[in-house]
């Protein structure tokens, strides 16, 4: 009997020092401050209470629910403005002359994405968790500080937004827009409910650009999540289709927003102009935003000649 109880402690102790694969491998909040050296600050310890218990792949598969709810509510308070106040949302509305949608047509946009991305879910998880532990993304203790958080997504930013620049003139090639960037296209108005409406192939193509500053820099599982959120709402913001007051245009330099990237929409698939995902410095750069400059310049002489007309 004496023996048996301590087989089974042993046992217990075992399993204390290897536990299953986890989040954190640390039994208690002490062991883990123990192995810190120092007190766990609040987040930490609120980390460390959802996490200690799940397994790794348990938690980097939220971030698909977290993606999911950013591009499903982001462009339906949208949808939402368009159709419940009609004439408020028509004062910032990039192309009100263009066609607007009903319910039934926001829902479509929304339901047709699930038709090209829902093939690529299942295969993409599967493999995209080994990778992200190849490329050593961290799962636990310490937390990132604030500053290494913001310095890693600032470069990844400027990492994705420069690749992205030019895979997207690639997806402006005769045969890749045939065959593949057409999808995108097939809304010259767009919503914000467009912006992960594509092709599958180019799903899987724009995820590199994504992934290149993860890589160059391993970050926190934290940080990786937050990533892929901001690169949600900006491709929402890109493609909401209103140039409101406060758009990230009107306070963030260089920033193209909306109005820059609807023009490119507008002109659909012979449009050789504004390739840039979030910044327009590329664009500025190679001499892709030329009509667009133009077609600003022509705006505003339109404006001051009805503006002198309406003073007369």
């Amino acid at each position: 009997r004496v023996l048996l109880g301590y087989k089974k402690k042993n046992r217990r102790t075992e399993h204390e020092l290897h536990p299953p694969p986890a989040m954190l491998p640390y039994a208690t909040a002490s062991d883990a401050e123990a192995a810190l050296r120092r007190a766990m600050t609040r987040a930490e310890a609120a980390w460390f209470g959802y996490t200690a218990a799940k397994a790794d792949y348990y938690l980097y598969y939220h971030t698909v629910a977290v993606l999911l709810a950013v591009y499903t509510l982001l462009p339906l308070m949208l949808a939402l403005l368009e159709l419940g106040a009609p004439a408020l949302a028509m004062r910032y509305k990039l192309q009100p002359r263009g066609k607007r949608l009903s319910p039934a047509g926001f829902l479509r946009c929304y339901t047709d994405t699930p038709r090209f991305l829902l093939p690529l879910a299942a295969p993409v998880q599967l493999l995209s968790y080994p990778a992200v532990k190849m490329l050593g993304i961290r799962m636990g203790l310490p937390l990132p500080s604030a500053g290494e958080m913001a310095a890693q997504l600032l470069m990844y930013l400027l990492v994705e937004d420069y690749l992205s620049y030019w895979v997207h003139r690639l997806m402006h090639t005769k045969w890749c827009y045939d065959n593949i960037h057409h999808v995108h296209h097939e809304y010259t108005a767009p919503n914000g409910f467009v912006a992960p409406y594509m092709h599958w192939t180019e799903v899987l193509i724009l995820t590199v650009p994504t992934v290149v500053g993860p890589v160059i820099a391993p970050c926190h599982m934290i940080t990786f999540g937050i990533w892929f959120v901001i690169v949600a709402i900006s491709a929402i913001e890109t493609h909401c289709g209103y140039n409101f007051p406060f758009n990230p245009t009107k306070l963030i330099p260089l920033w193209g927003g909306a109005e820059f990237h609807d023009y490119h929409h507008y002109l659909g698939g012979n449009c050789q102009s504004n390739f840039a995902t979030v910044f327009t410095y590329c664009d500025y750069l190679y001499g892709t935003d030329n009509a667009f400059r133009r077609h600003k310049a022509g705006q505003a002489k339109l404006k001051m000649v009805a503006e002198k007309n309406v003073e007369k």
